[in-house]
Parts: structure tokens; C-alpha cells; sequence
């Protein structure tokens, strides 16, 4: 007698491939949108350090800065985000305003010494020409942040990043940070501000975030104008 090997038959085959097709449709996005959640991270991080660096810097400097010498902002390589602080620079020789010169680039193995750098560019080393300064710079974004000063200086000018005029220490800053960590066609950014920070409602975001709602973002606190997986 001989024993007959059973088989899988033809639909048996198809009904297993189209389970695993199914499961990959849902997990996928999902798998997506758990890493982009975790590249947030950083950027939470480093704008928690600049505002920090800021409010530290704030007596000896006798005011905010746009320039990262003058408060000391040097973040890790690798970063994904670019951390733009405005056009405001410090002549430290001799306290005074200056031109700001550009992001800190990190488009080579070595980062270049430079003055006056108004920011850190993208380390398109480790994570590839796609995230090029000029290339994230240019990319549209759906949200913008609304800043509104808790005492009595002038309101900073949205979707500007730097410090409201002259008149330090009479003064107020706000930072971004920017990036595509989903891979879409628009950027995502994110802000922080010595200001109170309204926000607009933008899909895949909080709702508007508003002081008459009481649930605009204070001073100090990251907050999201354009990310498809904001944090809630």
C-alpha cells in the first residue's frame, strides 16, 4: 500500500494570500504612522532644548537670539528635522544684532565652522539628498502658528521664526522645527515660542487650538501646525 501526500489546493493557496494581503493593508499604515510618531520625538526634544537655551542664555545675553553660538544649541548629528531660530544673530564681541548667516549645514561628514549660524540643517548624510535644507525649506505646509505675547509686546509674525525687534530684553522668540518624516508632499513642522501659539485645524492634527477654547499651546510647549500623525 502506498500512502498518498496530501497537498494545498489552488483556492486553499489563494484564500491564505489574500488573509496575508489584508493583514499587510492594515498593518502596514499603521507601522507607518507608530515610526513617524517616533521621529517626532526629536523634534519635541531639540525645541524643548532651544527654548532652554534660550530662557538660560536670556541675562548674559541680555536678551533672545536667533544665532546657536549665542545660546549654545548644538544637537546631536543625525537629526531629522532642520531647527530654523530666525535672522537675528549676536555679534558676541560685542553683544550687538547682526545679519544671520545661514543653517548650520550637516550635508558633509564634517560640520563646517562657521559664525553666526541661525540654525541646524538637516543631516542629509545619514538620511539621504531627500532631506536637503533647500528641499525641506521648500516643501508646503497646511497648518500655521498664530503667536500671542502674554504681556504687553507686539505679537511675533506668523510663520516667521525669530525675535520680535530690537528692543531685548523687551523681547520674544520662536523657533521651528521642519521636516517630512511621512514621506507625503507637504512638511511637517512644528514650533515653540516664549509666546502663547494658536493653531488652525489641519487633518491628521489636533483640532484649531485656541485661547478662547483655552487650549492654545503656552509658552514653552511644542506645538504641531502640520504633521499627518500630530501627537494628540
Amino acid at each position: 500500500m502506498t500512502n498518498k501526500k496530501k497537498g494545498f489546493t489552488l483556492i486553499e493557496l489563494m484564500i491564505v494570500v489574500a488573509i496575508i494581503g489584508i493583514l499587510a493593508a492594515i498593518a502596514i499604515p499603521n507601522f507607518i504612522k507608530f515610526q513617524a510618531k517616533g521621529k517626532q520625538a526629536e523634534a519635541n526634544s531639540n525645541l524643548k532644548g532651544i527654548f532652554s537655551a534660550q530662557k538660560a542664555t536670556f541675562s548674559p545675553n541680555n536678551g533672545y537670539w536667533s544665532d546657536i553660538g549665542a545660546i549654545g544649541f548644538q544637537p546631536e548629528r543625525g537629526n531629522r528635522y532642520l531647527y530654523d531660530l530666525g535672522p537675528v544673530a549676536m555679534d558676541v564681541a560685542s553683544g550687538t544684532q547682526g545679519a544671520c548667516g545661514q543653517l548650520q549645514s550637516r550635508a558633509a561628514a564634517l560640520i563646517p565652522l562657521t559664525a553666526n549660524d541661525c540654525g541646524i540643517g538637516v543631516d542629509s548624510v545619514r538620511h539621504g539628498n531627500q532631506f536637503l535644507d533647500a528641499t525641506i525649506l521648500a516643501l508646503m505646509t497646511s497648518g500655521t502658528a498664530t503667536f500671542t505675547s502674554e504681556n504687553t509686546n507686539p505679537a511675533l509674525v506668523a510663520t516667521m521664526a525669530g525675535v520680535n525687534g530690537a528692543a531685548c530684553p523687551n523681547c520674544d522668540f520662536a523657533a521651528r522645527a521642519k521636516s517630512n518624516v511621512d514621506n507625503d508632499d507637504q512638511g511637517d513642522e512644528w514650533w515653540i515660542s516664549s509666546q502663547t501659539i494658536e493653531t488652525i485645524g489641519v487633518v491628521g492634527c489636533p483640532p484649531a487650538m485656541t485661547i478662547a477654547n483655552m487650549t492654545a499651546y503656552t509658552s514653552g510647549s511644542p506645538a504641531p501646525v502640520n504633521d499627518d500623525v500630530c501627537a494628540q
